[in-house]
């Protein structure tokens, strides 16, 4: 079990403490806490509402089930949860901690989901786990956090940027699930590309939230 947290645990602690270290005005510890708890509490309800729509069978169809049952249900509730806990706190003052807080509440919900799959199906797993599913949800992050922080900063497209701060991550979030789900095999020479042009998109963005 030790082993599992740990193999669990390892990407998160790094990819966390890369994005969270590159803000040149670092954030209280004690709300990146709050914010990863918040994330992976919502494991479960989001498990929850995806096993009942599965046993309602409407998840036949790979592009309801990459894009709505996955992508959707998983970016919204991550959103939901930055605008209600984090948007109009006072710490949240910058570009570049839209990122900060949205890729911590990110990997919270990856970490725990990355647990409970090693306890169901073996630590063999955890590279896997942390090269794909892991650092994609950080990225997702990223991607979610630029928006937010630009809608925090340019309160003139305040709206617009919130929109795309959900949209632009259920895309590229339901893109990533239907590549897994839809090709069964030789679905690595897909996906590769795929999570180098995410890491260099995500990159890009960090690096302009950071020179605002």
């Amino acid at each position: 079990m030790f082993a599992i947290l740990s193999a669990g645990l390892a990407p998160t602690i790094g990819l966390l403490s890369y994005f969270y270290l590159k803000d040149k005005v670092t954030e209280p510890l004690s709300l990146i806490v709050r914010t990863f708890i918040l994330g992976a509490l919502l494991v479960f309800p989001i498990m929850f509402l995806q096993y009942a729509f599965a046993e309602e069978n409407v998840t036949n169809n790979p592009i309801i089930q990459s894009f709505f049952l996955i992508a959707f249900f998983e970016e919204f509730f991550k959103w939901f949860i930055f605008m209600f806990s984090m948007y109009r706190h006072p710490e949240f003052n910058n570009h570049y901690d839209g990122i900060v807080y949205a890729v911590s509440i990110s990997l919270g919900f990856a970490t725990v989901e990355n647990i409970l799959y090693l306890i169901t199906n073996g630590i063999e797993y955890a590279l896997f786990r942390a090269v794909f599913p892991v650092s994609s949800h950080a990225l997702f992050g990223v991607i979610m956090g630029y928006y937010l922080g630009k809608a925090k900063v340019m309160p003139e497209k305040s709206n617009w940027n919130k929109g795309r701060a959900l949209f632009a991550p259920f895309l590229l979030h339901g893109i990533y699930n239907y590549i897994l789900i839809s090709i069964k095999s030789n679905w690595i020479y897909y996906l590769f590309p795929f999570m180098i042009a995410l890491w260099f998109l995500a990159l890009r963005r960090a690096k302009k939230a950071n020179q605002w």
